[in-house]
């Protein structure tokens, strides 16, 4: 018999949840990704509030993204999306997004919310992939340095029903 080898595949991104020991790990992928990224308080305040923070995980346990969403009744709002600058283009955030989607799904929320800068063309398009719809603006949303602000557009998409068999899950 011939046995042919293929090359390795390598591991799959793993995912769980942030805890605060996570912090240095996901403060230094902020400071690298964002002029004007969440501070340490922003990242303890939504882990104390219960919200969803989620890690992506490379096979040394080694953060390459996270997302943070607030679920207020039956709507999922995302609050930050963030892949490592050196990994984006990769699909990970794609992988984060569908993830979300999936989660907000099975868990009965109906809509997804988002904000994000007009001049992040990278991140529209994966959004608008993902099936947002740009839906309105929000003056002065961002801080743009020297005192100045940027406004958000805000996008919006209906998440699919999940069967009743999925419920539950995650």
């Amino acid at each position: 018999m011939n046995a042919q080898l293929s090359p390795a595949q390598p591991p799959s991104p793993s995912h769980r949840p942030m805890v605060l020991a996570d912090l240095d790990a996901v403060m230094a992928v902020e400071a690298v990704a964002y002029a004007f990224p969440w501070t340490r308080a922003n990242f303890i305040d939504s882990l104390a509030a219960g919200h969803r923070c989620e890690l992506r995980l490379d096979a040394e346990g080694e953060v390459i993204g996270y997302t943070v969403t607030l679920t207020a009744l039956d709507e999922l709002h995302l609050l930050n999306i963030t892949v490592c600058p050196d990994l984006q283009g990769q699909g990970h955030a794609l992988a984060l997004m569908d993830r979300l989607i999936a989660h907000g799904s099975r868990h009965g929320q109906r809509t997804l919310w988002l904000e994000v800068r007009p001049g992040n063309a990278r991140a529209r398009r994966l959004y608008q992939r993902c099936g947002l719809r740009e839906v309105g603006l929000r003056r002065g949303y961002y801080p743009a340095g020297l005192g100045r602000r940027e406004d958000a557009i805000v996008m919006s998409m209906a998440l699919p029903e999940a069967g009743p068999a999925a419920h539950g899950l995650d």
